[in-house]
């Protein structure tokens, strides 16, 4: 725990943020500190632009408290005024609560959640669930899509001119950091099948859309709160064509596959087209490049985790021959009955148990092959339902669960 004067700037630091907010015609809060009764720092996460606590205030209300330097006021204000925004649209994250100034500088108050890191979470999860929070990401991340932009927004989070097209735009990212991958004077094994398919299909970025987008959207910035998905850690932001989002999917799917399909499906509403692939392995050889500067293999961190992610990629596109990645699972499918998810292999009305009680269970990973229901009235039973690719009437399917539920 810190105490309020271990927090607190320096006099130099607060005459600094003092000078700068006249500057802005704004009021630092005074005693900002003062309003709260425990402060713990987090230090947990990839944060780099300030410092976030765990704080509880003096009416035993616990918040996330975000600071920065004075000199991110501009920047923190616009992100506060976009995250306002998602609330509006009931997308599950920390709610704004405040911003202002302090003695720290910047600060942003948001609202507290309880819950797991949704990557450590998924791999002791049904495959039906994981698919089923892979859905609703993909439902969240569409929604944050429709967020309006304004000129100063893209100008402001993009550094460019407002109409410049994006095949312009990323096309000169990519010269960018081809560039930076020769000069490195490094390379992974595969490289000429990455750079031989950014050559092949820069065409593909023709007359694409912008949008709004978080970065880092996967599931290490995602929690999983009493059943639900909640998205954290919204410290950056872009201006990108909608399919680019998905180049951060590559950290998701190193914790599940069926979460990182159904986030894909989630957001198309069903499958997505043809192209929407041969899209995402060009953004993925992009976003390698990109990591291999950022990270190089030089350093322990680029050794362990740049290298496997080139071998990844290579490995998941068959080295860029196949723009359907080897994690995508065409054909899972799931289904829901009383608000539980269940994997199948094709479609099947179960609705006919409603008549029975209702499911609080469902066993669809058994070795047998069978799918069991657990069903609540006035007492449980389970009910046994092959899973195979015979055809049955429903009269054949109630009289062998019943004889099923006899037994039990």
């Amino acid at each position: 725990m810190y105490s309020s004067l271990e927090i607190k700037a320096n006099d130099e630091h607060i005459t600094s943020s003092l000078k700068i907010l006249q500057e802005k015609g704004e009021k630092m809060q005074e005693d900002f500190w003062g309003r709260f009764t425990e402060i713990e720092p987090i230090t947990k996460g990839y944060s780099t632009k300030g410092q976030k606590y765990r704080v509880t205030d003096t009416s035993g209300i616990t918040y996330l408290l975000r600071t920065s330097p004075i000199t991110m006021y501009e920047r923190d204000k616009s992100l506060f005024a976009l995250h306002e925004q998602a609330a509006a649209l009931d997308i599950p994250i920390c709610k704004p609560i405040g911003f202002g100034t302090c003695q720290d500088g910047v600060y942003s108050l948001q609202s507290w959640i309880d819950g797991e890191d949704l990557g450590t979470v998924l791999p002791h999860l049904s495959e039906a669930k994981q698919y089923a929070l892979g859905l609703k990401a993909g439902e969240i991340l569409r929604k944050i899509h429709s967020i309006p932009l304004s000129e100063t927004d893209i100008e402001y989070w993009t550094a460019m001119p407002v109409n410049e097209d994006w095949a312009v735009r990323f096309n000169r990212r990519l010269d960018h950091v081809i560039s930076e991958y020769h000069e490195s004077g490094l390379c992974f094994d595969g490289d000429t099948y990455v750079l031989d398919y950014i050559e092949k299909n820069r065409h593909l970025l023709e007359g694409r859309p912008q949008c709004f987008d978080f970065d880092d959207y996967h599931a290490m910035n995602m929690m999983f709160s009493k059943g639900s998905l909640i998205i954290i850690d919204f410290e950056r932001y872009n201006i990108c064509d909608p399919w680019e989002a998905f180049s951060d999917i590559v950290w998701s799917v190193k914790y599940s596959h069926h979460f990182a399909t159904g986030q894909i499906r989630g957001y198309f509403k069903g499958e997505p087209p043809e192209e929407f692939f041969k899209l995402l392995a060009l953004y993925f050889a992009e976003y390698l490049l990109t990591f291999w500067k950022l990270h190089p293999i030089t350093t322990e961190f680029g050794h362990n985790v740049t290298l496997q992610l080139s071998q990844n990629i290579l490995e998941w596109f068959d080295n860029m021959q196949n723009p359907i990645p080897t994690w995508y699972l065409k054909d899972f499918y799931i289904q829901w009955i009383d608000g539980i998810p269940y994997k199948l292999k094709k479609p099947f009305d179960f609705l006919f148990l409603g008549k029975y009680g209702k499911v609080f269970k469902v066993f669809d990973d058994q070795d047998s092959g069978n799918i069991c229901f657990g069903i609540a009235n006035s007492g449980k039973k389970a009910v046994n339902v092959e899973r195979s690719e015979r055809q049955q009437s429903i009269e054949q399917f109630i009289s062998e669960w019943r004889e099923a539920r006899n037994e039990c």
